[in-house]
């Protein structure tokens, strides 16, 4: 895992993020209100540059943008992927989590 200032990324999740995007691309990741518990991660390309007061996480040849609504939310996480014979999907690590809903698609802090 890389560590960061805002949230560490696995290298196996920076592998994903370039097989999805490319050398030179990214992903946004946004904490939106959402689900039973009330708040569910989001992960979307990251075209362009950052946005305005996003953090920005450089894993070499790509970027995580921070959406800085989530940074508080999100301050200690890691971010994964999981796998399996279904498919794939990014996973969080988040000690700031105090629970989640049955689903496991949202959670509260």
């Amino acid at each position: 895992m890389r560590a960061e200032a805002v949230l560490g990324v696995t290298d196996r999740a920076t592998a994903k993020i370039r097989e999805l995007v490319g050398e030179g691309g990214g992903v946004r990741v946004k904490v939106g209100k959402k689900g039973c518990s009330g708040l569910s991660y989001d992960v979307s390309e990251g075209e362009g540059d950052a946005l305005p007061f996003e953090e920005v996480i450089e894993l070499g040849d790509v970027k995580v943008f921070v959406d800085p609504g989530a940074v508080m939310f999100l301050l200690g996480s890691c971010m994964d992927v999981e796998e399996d014979d279904l498919g794939w999907k990014f996973i969080f690590s988040n000690p700031n989590e105090k629970g989640r809903c049955g689903c496991g698609m949202s959670f509260f802090v």
